[in-house]
Formats: C-alpha cells, sequence, structure tokens
C-alpha cells in the first residue's frame, strides 16, 4: 500500500506561486487549519483561492488568529478569490479597493456543482440561477462567457466546471488509505473538492487503521486523496 502520510508541511511543499488552491470550510468551520498554517509558513504568493468564503479574519467571535482562508489572505497571499460571499471579512474589501486583490462571487449552489463538475468529469452545469441578472453578462472566474441555452422553454446559464492544483480538505476521521468522513458542519464543501483537484490533500482529526471501523463510516473514497496529514485539532464553530 502507498504511504499517504505526510506533515503538513510536506504536504504544501509543491504549492507554488500562482497556483490555484481549494479550501474546505465554512467561515472556518471545516476548514484544515494545520493545512493553513502550514502555507503561511512556506509563505507562497499570488495564489487564486476557491472557496466558500474568505474564512475569518483574527477577532472575530473572539479568535486569537484568523481562521480557514482568512490566514491566507491576512498574510497577503492571495491575488484572487472565487467564493460565494466575503462579508466577514473585511481584508477582502479593502485588498478589492486598494486594487491588490481580486474578487470573483459566485452563487453558493452554482460554485458547489462546478466544482462537482470536475470532481466527476462533466463538460458543465446548467442553471437557471444568474438567468437575467449581471451573473449571467459577467465573466466567469476564467474569464469565459456564460452561454444561456433554452430548454423546453425554460432558459439556463451553462456553468463550466472549476478544478485546481490543490484541494485541502479536512476530514472528522479518515483510515490509513484515506478514506474519510466528515462531521455535522464540517462537511460543507470538503467532500465536494475531493477530486476536483491534480493533488488532494485530507488533514485528519482521528486516523485509524484500514478495517477498524466499519466502511461505512466513510463518505469519501481515499482513491481521490493523495497525502494525509494528522494532527488537526478538534474542530469548532
Amino acid at each position: 500500500m502507498i504511504n499517504k502520510f505526510m506533515t503538513a508541511d510536506e504536504a504544501v511543499a509543491g504549492v507554488k506561486d500562482g497556483m490555484t488552491i481549494m479550501v474546505g470550510g465554512f467561515l472556518g468551520t471545516g476548514s484544515p487549519e494545520v493545512l493553513m498554517d502550514a502555507l503561511v509558513r512556506k509563505g507562497v504568493k499570488h495564489l487564486t483561492v476557491i472557496g466558500n468564503d474568505a474564512g475569518l479574519p483574527k477577532g472575530a467571535y473572539g479568535a486569537e488568529t484568523a481562521r480557514g482562508i482568512g490566514k491566507l489572505i491576512e498574510a497577503g497571499m492571495v491575488d484572487h478569490i472565487v467564493a460565494t460571499h466575503v462579508g466577514m471579512n473585511p481584508l477582502i474589501g479593502e485588498g478589492m479597493i486598494n486594487g491588490t486583490l481580486k474578487c470573483t462571487l459566485v452563487p453558493q449552489g452554482t460554485l458547489a456543482e462546478k466544482i462537482r463538475a470536475a470532481n466527476y468529469g462533466l463538460g458543465g452545469v446548467l442553471t437557471p440561477t444568474g438567468v437575467g441578472t449581471p451573473v449571467q453578462f459577467e465573466k466567469d472566474e476564467l474569464g469565459r462567457d456564460k452561454q444561456v441555452l433554452e430548454i423546453e422553454g425554460k432558459k439556463y446559464l451553462l456553468e463550466m466546471p472549476i478544478r485546481a492544483d490543490y484541494a485541502f480538505c479536512r476530514a472528522s476521521i479518515c483510515d490509513e488509505f484515506g478514506n474519510f468522513r466528515c462531521d455535522k458542519a464540517t462537511k460543507n464543501f470538503n467532500y465536494v473538492m475531493a477530486g476536483a483537484a491534480d493533488h488532494v490533500i485530507i488533514a485528519s482529526e482521528k486516523v485509524v487503521k484500514i478495517g477498524e471501523v466499519d466502511p461505512d463510516t466513510f463518505a469519501v473514497s481515499g482513491v481521490v486523496v493523495n497525502g494525509i496529514v494528522e494532527g488537526e485539532p478538534k474542530w469548532q464553530i
């Protein structure tokens, strides 16, 4: 069996300036914090980051540090963020105003399905969301024009897949092969992102041996996982 275990620093060693990464989580809940910390230590720049949001800044809800993607934003590592909402992190607005940060907003369900399309090899997703609004006429996160298709008298936008160089996900439990599960609210984008990148790394709160727990415990197959990092702290809201 391939040994997928690595340290957090080893897991991010291949991330280069200008790459595109996906990060699981919803306002920090379900984000792989040990991997975010490792990326900050590595100090890569000019990243495009795909996530539900921009994480949380230091001080939000009394937090002593930023959470999730917020750590990358705080460190000035991100040139472009693709997210569904960013209002909880004031650094996004500041970056947009001073011209140091590009922000592409995508409807939440649309973003999830664009990632899923990349994950499962689909050519795109048809959605009525955004038809007749500015979303229809804006280019997507890769600068592609939106197509409008009419099917049985109803108009849909064709949203293209979105894929990354790396996907950083958080697991509540995994086995040594990388089969994993996320508990409660930590599921969010972690399941759909695993498989939608060239390299998928999970940081797990708990690791068990293969066969130690019922295989039905797991929701995502380790086939899509390239690296496992142990020691992710217990999740918090």
